[in-house]
């Protein structure tokens, strides 16, 4: 079966940290840019950060600029989100998306091409409250 999984999610005090992983299950991520988006109720889904297929670009959202960090191991068929000083406002449900990288697009407009994602996990809950 084709898919992506997130895990690393649960209820954290503000402050604190977490780690989140998306792993690919039955194809390569070798091809792939990884986004993260998170949805909190009441609220659209919105990008949280991206990575590209080698891992030398990434972009942030600018809430989450220099507290979260985007990482991926195509060894281990995983990309990762390392989420410090987390705050309230943090918590949503986070949800990882592939999408084909392409060399002639620039990674900030690629992530953002939503219907063009080939696989999406179905999501992790972060939950920030003390």
């Amino acid at each position: 079966q084709l898919q992506l999984v997130e895990s690393g999610g649960g209820l954290v005090q503000p402050g604190g940290s977490l780690r989140l992983s998306c792993a690919a299950s039955g194809f390569t991520l070798d091809y792939y840019a990884i986004g993260w988006f998170r949805q909190a109720p009441g609220k659209e889904r919105e990008g949280v950060s991206c990575i590209s297929s080698s891992g030398g670009t990434t972009n942030y959202a600018d809430s989450v600029k220099g507290r979260f960090t985007i990482s991926r191991d195509n060894a281990k068929n995983t990309v990762y989100l390392q989420m410090n000083s987390l705050k309230p406002e943090d918590t949503a449900v986070y949800y990882c998306g592939a999408i084909i990288d392409r060399a002639e697009t620039d990674l900030d407009r690629l992530c953002v091409l939503l219907e063009e994602y080939d696989y999406w996990g179905q999501g992790t809950q972060v939950t920030v409250s003390s």
